[in-house]
């Protein structure tokens, strides 16, 4: 009797493709952007500038969907490098030559050539573009050409993939991104480093089908995920203009002490802002959390209303208990207010703010702008 294997996929928040074998699974977001805000969208969540290249602005849309921006956007910033020439640095190699140039291998030579000194293991820096700057480059387009569908991207990428050194595997790539440090040599990188990381790291379930000869690949967007990064810098960047920053002692976090709270994590929401009063010791803090949901349409549920009180209680001057929740509104900016009141008077207020994912986040942050901007100034006026 054949047998047969079933499984179960839960997408939630995440969109993409993904390929099990002879199936194709694509995956649609349930809030829309339009293609042409999409890369606009995705830039400011991953801390860059919009990019001003029609081509990339105006990528089809195909049977990738939404993941494929991400391959293009790779392209682009790796030919802008490529144009710009790519970085060369010293790079530590090994090699084995007639003559000693570089530094001797004493324990491979004479562990290897036993004391022979026709080849000689010696150690050299090389002045060459292999890099782990250009390396990291190479190995994710060399990724994202087999993901993609479109035979003119797979080629562009593919061609492009040639002019870069690739000798590192997914987890080294992976690696040395998580340990990437810039400086004013190499901050060029950034915008492909950023795509780079999207496309190394957004596979889904790698293997998944190995043992019967096929491959799980794919490239899959956590929207939730991205939605958090670009409140979060929507949020940071409001604060600064009033005076305001995102708040920094770690001690100061709402935490559950008992016999079964020692170790859970802190309640922390996505972005926490502080505010120093003038003339005063005391800061005063908002709390700005970020839901992939659509709260213009439906109710804040149960479970966020408790968990933005608890940010309230833990968080917020009594005089202003005020915490913001921010969504994704396709049909334009929205705003309504929850009050919470008890038998001892007010105990919160949650401020619901949609932002219009038809323009560009620049513009679409006027509300959350407008928001901390006039919480700002209730501060300094207290």
């Amino acid at each position: 009797m054949e047998q047969q294997y079933h499984y179960v996929l839960s997408a939630r928040t995440v969109t993409g493709v993904m390929e099990l074998g002879s199936f194709r699974l694509v995956l649609r977001p349930k809030f829309p952007i339009a293609g042409n805000r999409l890369i606009d969208w995705l830039s400011y969540a991953n801390g860059q500038n919009s990019t001003v290249d029609e081509e990339l602005r105006n990528w089809p849309l195909g049977k990738d969907g939404y993941a494929g921006l991400v391959p293009a956007a790779l392209l682009h910033e790796c030919r802008l490098l490529l144009r710009r020439g790519l970085r060369r640095d010293y790079v530590r190699r090994q090699r084995v030559d007639t003559t000693l140039r570089g530094r001797l291998d004493v324990e491979a030579q004479a562990t290897r050539c036993f004391g022979a000194v026709d080849q000689l293991h010696v150690r050299t820096f090389e002045y060459e573009d292999g890099c782990w700057e250009n390396l990291v480059c190479g190995a994710a387009l060399s990724v994202a050409a087999e993901q993609v569908a479109s035979p003119i991207l797979k080629h562009q990428l593919h061609s492009t993939a040639k002019d870069f050194p690739h000798s590192l595997r997914v987890p080294d790539a992976l690696s040395v991104l998580a340990r990437a440090r810039y400086s004013a040599l190499n901050t060029h990188y950034r915008p492909a480093h950023a795509w780079a990381r999207m496309v190394l790291g957004g596979g889904g379930p790698d293997d998944l089908l190995n043992p019967y000869g096929f491959r799980a690949q794919g490239l899959l967007l956590k929207l939730d995920g991205l939605w958090e990064s670009v409140v979060r810098r929507m949020a940071t960047e409001a604060a600064a203009s009033v005076g305001g920053r995102p708040a920094q002692d770690d001690g100061d976090r709402i935490r559950t002490h008992g016999r079964h709270g020692g170790d859970s994590p802190p309640f922390l929401p996505d972005v926490l802002l502080s505010f120093d009063p003038p003339g005063q010791p005391s800061t005063t803090y908002l709390a700005v959390d970020a839901k992939y949901k659509n709260y213009a349409k439906c109710d804040v549920s149960r479970e966020d209303r408790h968990q933005l009180l608890t940010y309230i209680a833990g968080y917020t001057d009594p005089s202003n208990p005020l915490a913001l929740v921010v969504h994704p509104d396709p049909q334009g900016p929205s705003s309504h207010r929850l009050e919470f009141r008890g038998p001892r008077g007010l105990v919160g207020r949650i401020l619901v703010l949609g932002l219009n994912t038809r323009v560009d986040p620049k513009t679409a942050a006027e509300p959350l702008r407008k928001a901390i901007a006039e919480f700002g100034a209730s501060v300094a006026t207290s």
